[in-house]
């Protein structure tokens, strides 16, 4: 393949687990407005949202396929954003605490050549242990993951807020979902192995 490949992302966590498949890739910050469209749902949002990405990504990289992705939480369908404060975060775990919550991990693969786009949602169902408000208090003083759908690192020490998970992806759950990626990169001539 000579199109070079992009991952619109900022995450140090998605450009670990891309990392991973030892392909030769470049990252670049997609700049976006991530709102909520008034009655989407919490699946059309994030696969707007990755979508929104690649597109915005390949204005810089005309020649480039490129890899969107974004992740919509929610519990009783309602979507859980980004904390952004410690607060919020704190609201955020004491709702989760016992409670299942859904995360959407949307991906698409733009090729800005052709402007074929590959895209799919992948959901991870994650069981939140019944939590203390000192056990959520100490998790956030340690791991700050303010700027996580849900408040919880699963991939660092939020795995032990977690008491059950279930998916066909476990990279979905820290928002690219490999396996199905690896698919998508294949169907643009690019194997993996």
């Amino acid at each position: 393949m000579s199109a070079e490949l992009i991952l619109a992302s900022s995450s140090p966590f998605r450009r670990e687990l891309l990392a991973r498949l030892d392909i030769s890739f470049s990252s670049c910050s997609p700049d976006i407005d991530e709102s909520p469209k008034s009655n989407e749902q919490p699946e059309q949002t994030a696969l707007r949202l990755c979508q929104e990405k690649a597109r915005k990504v390949a204005e810089q990289y005309p020649h480039a396929l490129i890899i969107g992705c974004d992740q919509v939480a929610t519990l009783d369908g309602l979507q859980i954003g980004k904390p952004g404060t410690h607060e919020n975060a704190v609201a955020q775990l004491q709702r989760m605490r016992g409670r299942e919550v859904t995360f959407h991990s949307a991906l698409c693969l733009y090729n800005a050549v052709t402007g074929a786009m590959q895209a799919d949602v992948v959901p991870y169902v994650v069981e939140f242990r019944m939590l203390s408000d000192a056990q959520i208090e100490n998790y956030l003083h340690k791991e700050q993951p303010y700027n996580c759908a849900g408040s919880a690192k699963s991939e660092g020490l939020g795995i032990a807020l977690i008491a059950r998970m279930e998916g066909t992806d476990p990279n979905a759950l820290i928002g690219l979902p490999l396996i199905r990626l690896i698919t998508m990169l294949e169907n643009e001539g690019l194997s993996i192995i």
